[in-house]
């Protein structure tokens, strides 16, 4: 008969032989193996469980055919590009329009007032509209008042949609930002003679902005893959060329084909962010108190 008590004795002895770098080893490998094992086994099931379902074969025809992707693929990457476009112009004004209204927020004083209001009721606005319904509004609506001096193009008028809705959820970052900074920030730019404004301009958005980049680039990450929405409004981007195509085809292959070429762009970013964030976690709990 087995002595478990002289065994485990035995092992606990080689394991603090072997010093804390052994057992951290023998602990990630036995962690790893376990990770590895329930990946295989959640993700094997998933893939059995949808390639042995009745009807696999002609789903796999509708939305998995190699013929249909290549044919597909030219016209929905030209698309793609238009989406970078639309992506990149709405960055910028979004960044610009937001700190501009997180600044009116936090501006003090009685003078103030109007623009306080101003900016509380843009962002209760446009934060309390679904985006979709706000491209219709913007996209159709405004274009058919044909407003001298306005154009009509669909792209500028989408890039108005995304830069209202989405600067008004972005001002609440910066404004969580400034907020963060300490009040004695504030303080002591005031006592050196700085007025409010050169306060925010050198004192404080600086540090706010430090402290919300992780926010804001998920925000970017978000935007990314909105624009796609755009595609209401006929622009030919990559969603609305997958949709022309499937239209033609009665195929939707189309689809994952314009899917594929988000991810290729989303989780990169996706996984930027969390570097970065994770970058910046470390930095703050090193920092001296």
């Amino acid at each position: 008969m087995v002595n478990t008590e002289s065994t485990q004795d035995t092992s606990l002895d080689e394991l603090m032989a072997e010093g804390p770098p052994g057992l951290w080893k023998r602990e990630g490998v036995r962690s790893s193996a376990i990770a590895t094992l329930s990946t295989v086994i959640v993700f094997g099931g998933i893939i059995t469980l949808v390639v042995t379902s009745p009807n696999w074969d002609r789903v796999k025809a509708q939305f998995f055919s190699r013929e249909d992707f290549i044919d597909s693929w030219p016209r929905v990457l030209k698309g793609f590009w238009i989406n970078l476009e639309l992506f990149a112009y709405s960055t910028v004004s979004v960044a610009i329009l937001a700190l501009l209204i997180a600044v009116m927020r936090s501006l003090r004083g009685p003078a103030f007032t109007p623009l306080r209001i101003m900016a509380t009721v843009y962002t209760d606005l446009f934060r309390g509209i679904p985006l979709v319904l706000l491209i219709y509004l913007i996209g159709f609506g405004l274009p058919a008042l044909q407003i001298q001096g306005l154009t009509n193009s669909a792209k500028f008028w989408g890039i108005v949609a995304m830069t209202l809705s989405y600067s008004a959820y972005t001002a609440e970052i910066y404004r969580s930002g400034i907020d963060a900074v300490p009040e004695s920030q504030r303080s002591s730019a005031r006592a050196l003679g700085l007025t409010q404004w050169q306060s925010l301009r050198f004192a404080i958005l600086p540090q706010a902005i430090r402290n919300v980049i992780p926010a804001l680039m998920n925000t970017v990450v978000s935007l990314q893959k909105d624009v796609a929405l755009l595609s209401i409004l006929g622009i030919r981007e990559a969603v609305r060329e997958a949709d022309i195509y499937k239209g033609r085809t009665f195929n939707y292959t189309s689809y994952i084909a314009a899917t594929v070429l988000f991810l290729l762009i989303s989780i990169p970013l996706t996984r930027y962010v969390d570097w970065f964030t994770a970058r910046d976690r470390r930095r703050r709990s090193q920092a001296p108190v």
